[in-house]
């Protein structure tokens, strides 16, 4: 005899919500690929750079704020450097735990899509408005930290 388990209604509205996070992530990247393809950037080699554009991280922070693997940005950002779009600086916390920052080229490199991702962002603000954006960004990070602290209960 086979006993087959259906979900309940919560089951299916969280692999509803999944499916349309995975949807929308897949759609951004996308994107993000068209536009920084004018550097010679990928997505992933794109929001890496500019995360520790905002201030020099360690692969572990950069990971953990991206909400990746740790694996994943070190391929990159060893990648980055390899293409002195970025370089590792010594990190006065931890000895073994350098600091990737990106260099002049890398800077200049993050500027490149800014002119598209402008337009993007227009017409995201034009089509779903400030508010609208504003209060998805919101319910996003709430959903983000529930999943976070799910994981560690």
């Amino acid at each position: 005899m086979s006993v087959s388990w259906t979900p309940g209604p919560e089951a299916s509205l969280l692999g509803e919500t999944s499916l349309a996070v995975s949807r929308l992530h897949g759609r951004l990247l996308a994107a993000q690929d068209r536009m920084a393809r004018t550097s010679g950037l990928t997505a992933a080699r794109w929001q890496i750079l500019e995360t520790v554009a905002e201030q020099p991280r360690t692969v572990s922070e950069t990971a953990r704020h991206l909400g990746t693997r740790r694996q994943s940005v070190q391929r990159i950002a060893d990648a980055l450097v390899d293409t002195e779009l970025a370089e590792y600086l010594p990190n006065p916390a931890h000895s073994r735990a350098r600091l990737l920052t990106p260099t002049k080229e890398g800077h200049e490199a993050l500027r490149g899509p800014d002119p598209e991702r402008t337009r993007m962002a227009e017409a995201l603000l034009t089509e779903l408005g400030e508010d609208e954006l504003r209060y998805t960004l919101a319910r996003l990070d709430a959903l983000s930290d529930a999943v976070a602290r799910w994981e560690h209960r």
